[in-house]
């Protein structure tokens, strides 16, 4: 992804996890399953495997299939996702406002995700999310590996996953309650501060950057 611009001064790298965090994946990769069990004629309960979206994709392939086809089942769902996903995608509310926020602050954002890299660079192209970088392939506490390594001070995220890497990472963790996990859950898993979703970051961002 293009690095943005934005004032002279050095501000905040903001890390942000992707799925219900910054797009509603939901209808695409629902499709994305039924279509890979009417490929594989295996049973997959699209609907719940949606409900759990945060883990890595051999997580889940692990509930419907033996162990010796996940990595078979990895390459052909990775196939099938971006014709069925990327369109289908849809922004989060607050999303475009949450990135301008950190921009205009002369910060930077990094999406890490457990998406793998290629098909969540494609969904922000799609929705034109603009970020300064995207690491994929990373999951709770090895997010921690990016954020470090790209020096973000917050991290925003779903799920309690995330909140574990914002922690191992040493970064002011966000939860955003747009996920599998609810406000409770976030805050109960160390999060330091919990939003309803993203319309209410810029607000809080404004107040961090006082505070």
């Amino acid at each position: 992804m293009a690095a943005l611009t934005g004032p002279s001064r050095p501000g905040p790298t903001v890390g942000f996890d992707l799925d219900m965090t910054l797009i509603d994946s939901r209808p695409g990769i629902r499709a994305t399953w039924v279509a890979l069990s009417e490929r594989t004629g295996v049973f997959v309960d699209a609907d719940l495997a949606v409900s759990r979206l945060g883990p890595p994709l051999v997580d889940e392939l692990a509930n419907w299939f033996p162990a010796e086809r996940i990595a078979e089942m990895v390459g052909l769902y990775r196939e099938l996702y971006p014709t069925y996903a990327i369109e289908a995608a849809l922004p989060m509310p607050g999303v475009r406002e949450t990135m301008a926020a950190v921009r205009a602050a002369g910060g930077r954002t990094v999406v890490v995700t457990a998406k793998n890299q290629p098909h969540a660079a494609l969904h922000l192209d799609h929705l034109g999310i603009e970020a300064d970088a995207v690491v994929g392939d990373l999951w709770a506490e090895r997010k921690a590996e990016a954020l470090g390594a790209h020096g973000a001070g917050v991290y925003v995220g779903d799920h309690v996953g995330d909140v574990r890497g914002a922690r191992t990472a040493r970064a002011l963790s966000v939860g955003v309650a747009t996920g599998p996990c609810d406000a409770v859950e976030l805050k109960e898993a160390g999060a330091d501060v919990v939003l309803t979703d993203l319309t209410e970051f810029p607000v809080w961002f404004a107040g961090y950057l006082a505070g």
